[in-house]
């Protein structure tokens, strides 16, 4: 295991709305016996609503806040020693702030998907409010990429199977 990790075993998988972070975190943290957590399922539960109504009724810039909230939460309970794999929600290493927490909190790890997969998988979804526009969807695919490349690694998602993905992340030696 890296020092980082031993220090503040955390791993965050960062990358755009559809590249597979909350599949492969899941099947991550089972194969490394570590808790995972959604951080977008965890704003929803702690909200009791929607990341969209949430953006319809608040706006982005309090979602933004919120997300920065349940993050820092999360990030303590991997500062105690309970090793978690987090799913990050898409423009959440986007804010300086988020990304400085998670530098030093773990090791963050870039899902790298082609934007053809990307709209593949979100064809016919209407729960996430910035993908509705397929024309502002590759604007902020192509807007976020420079922000995801300050990730630890970066591993290529342009694949069907979670479990690639995860053997993939195992080929990195962090644990």
């Amino acid at each position: 295991m890296i020092l980082k990790l031993k220090r503040t075993p955390g791993i965050y998988l960062v990358g755009f709305m559809g590249s597979g972070k909350s599949t492969v975190g899941r099947a991550l943290a089972d194969e490394l016996g570590w808790k995972f957590v959604d951080l977008d399922e965890e704003i929803e539960r702690r909200e009791a609503t929607a990341i969209s109504k949430i953006f319809e009724t608040r706006g982005e810039p309090e979602f933004r806040e919120i997300e920065t909230k349940v993050l820092r939460e999360q990030v303590r309970a991997v500062e105690t020693g309970r090793p978690h794999v987090i799913a990050l929600g898409g423009g959440t290493f986007q804010r300086e702030v988020n990304v400085d927490l998670l530098v030093n909190h773990g090791v963050t790890i870039w899902l790298d998907c082609p934007l053809d997969r990307i709209e593949e998988r979100l064809a016919g979804f209407t729960h996430r409010p910035l993908a509705r526009d397929p024309q502002k969807l590759r604007e902020l695919f192509d807007a976020r990429r420079s922000g995801y490349a300050h990730a630890d690694y970066r591993v290529d998602c342009d694949h069907h199977d979670p479990m690639a993905v995860v053997a993939m992340i195992n080929l990195l030696g962090l644990i």
